[in-house]
Parts: structure tokens; C-alpha cells; sequence
């Protein structure tokens, strides 16, 4: 299966091959401040199943050993790298992904990190478009 994906302005088009490894969400302070959102949907992919088809990402060194990959020109978050902790593999930000709802999360990790209000969310009012 191929998976196509791009940022928010499409200037940086991938594809991805094959299935991932896992779905997962990720509840890290580096996760959330990087994408300035209470959690992240990744998709891990070993590395050679990515293929940037146009454009060329951005990559900074977030903490240590964390590579992470943005579209410099409307600033998504796109790819995440950690050798020392997923060596020969890359986390795909499962939502730029054309069809996201394809690969659901499988589990929940760093839930240490988890903001406390997050199990709440089912409780909250609902509306299928921004409330007028």
C-alpha cells in the first residue's frame, strides 16, 4: 500500500510504502511543543519505505539524538528521527498523511507526559463545525 502525504502547503510531497511498524500517539512535552499540540499520531515507517517525491524538509536537532523534519516554508511537522531509539526507522506525522483515518493509533506512549485533561476529552460538548 502507498501512502502519499504532504505538509500544510504542499511545497514537501512523500509517499510511503508498506504498512508501518505501529501507529501510535505520543504524549512527550517534546512532541506537544514541537507541533504545538496536546499530542502527536505518528506512523512508523522504516526509513526506506519514505520517498520525498518534491521539495526538501527542513531538520533540526530537537534534544539529543531527536532529528526533527518541518516544511521551512509553512512550518509542518513532518518526520521524526532518533537513531539511539528507533535506529533504521522514521515516525511519519500520521495527520499529513492523505488519508490518516487509514492508519489509526495502536497504542498511547509517553503517557507519563500526558495532560491531565486529555481522558477527559469524550466528555466534551460536541459540534461537527466551529459553533456559530
Amino acid at each position: 500500500m502507498i501512502h502519499a502525504g504532504s505538509g500544510r502547503c504542499g511545497a514537501i510531497r512523500c509517499e510511503l510504502s508498506g504498512e508501518p511498524h505501529v501507529a501510535a500517539v505520543c504524549h512527550s512535552t517534546d512532541c506537544r511543543r514541537s507541533a504545538g499540540a496536546p499530542f502527536v499520531a505518528w506512523a512508523i515507517y522504516p526509513e526506506a519505505a519514505l520517498t520525498i517525491r518534491s521539495g526538501t524538509p527542513r531538520t533540526i536537532n530537537a534534544s539529543g539524538t531527536a532529528m526533527r523534519s518541518f516544511c521551512s516554508d509553512c512550518g509542518a511537522g513532518l518526520f521524526y528521527r532518533n537513531e539511539a531509539v528507533i535506529p533504521g526507522r522514521v515516525d511519519v506525522h500520521a495527520a499529513t498523511l492523505g488519508d490518516p483515518d487509514a492508519l489509526p493509533p495502536a497504542v498511547q506512549i509517553q503517557t507519563a507526559e500526558r495532560l491531565g485533561w486529555v481522558s477527559r476529552m469524550n466528555a466534551l460538548p460536541e459540534f461537527e463545525r466551529y459553533p456559530s
